[in-house]
């Protein structure tokens, strides 16, 4: 018999130790049944491989001296099985504009997060399309305009889903494409230039002749001469 003389002021239940056992962890794997070879799904934990396919798209804006290249490098699931698959795992951006330093390190390191978990990436193409700059946004070669840079990294990983068959192509079935095609010959047509110099047989770029009324006086040695009449400013 112990006899306590001092205050409780906590106790604790002695067990015996049991030893932990270190199991290693199980994904899940679908069963492939016959010759087929089971198929593991992509998974958090799953680690880096010694070697990823990549894609390299390179982003020059009106906005920055310099050109951004976006890498974003793929993980092939289930190797050489019917079930191979390409999947995003991490993206790289490179610049030389040192101003944009800390977002894109940031921003590579979210994005990279996010395809390494797996899962439905999709939602990420369009929440980068949804940011705007402030300051304005800029037109692309083509005339399609781009509300920020965000935007234009959302647009090139939606490219890059597509490539990967992760995401299907939003193109225009054969019925919508004729019907664009006709509408703008329509238009052009009624656009079209319906004037002297519309259709002409002379240079383009020949001067109105003033003698003989005609658009086709050039610059020719060192005279101002017309092709129609023969005008010319030198006699």
């Amino acid at each position: 018999m112990i006899k306590v003389d001092k205050k409780i002021v906590g106790y604790a239940v002695n067990q015996p130790e049991v030893q932990e056992k270190q199991t290693k962890r199980e994904f899940k794997r679908e069963g492939g049944g016959g010759d087929r070879a089971e198929v593991i799904r992509m998974h958090e934990k799953l680690e880096r491989p010694e070697m990823l396919v990549g894609s390299t798209y390179k982003v020059k804006t009106p906005i920055s001296d310099h050109a951004m290249y976006v890498t974003i490098n793929d993980i092939i699931l289930n190797e050489g099985t019917d079930f191979e698959k390409r999947r995003p795992f991490e993206v790289f951006i490179n610049s030389k504009n040192l101003d944009h330093y800390q977002w894109i390190v940031a921003l590579t390191r979210i994005i990279s997060a996010v395809f390494r978990k797996g899962g439905d990436v999709v939602f990420l193409v369009e929440e980068l399309k949804d940011v705007f700059d402030p300051r304005g946004g800029y037109w692309q070669p083509g005339g399609k305009f781009m509300p920020s840079i965000i935007a234009e990294l959302g647009y090139i990983v939606e490219k890059h889903l597509v490539m990967i068959g992760m995401v299907a192509s939003q193109e225009l079935d054969a019925g919508q494409q004729q019907l664009i095609k006709e509408k703008r010959a329509e238009f052009e047509e009624s656009k079209k230039q319906q004037d002297a110099f519309s259709d002409s047989t002379y240079p383009e770029g020949a001067q109105l002749c003033g003698k003989c009324s005609t658009a086709a006086v050039i610059m020719m040695d060192g005279c101002q001469t017309c092709l129609s009449c023969g005008d010319s400013k030198c006699g």
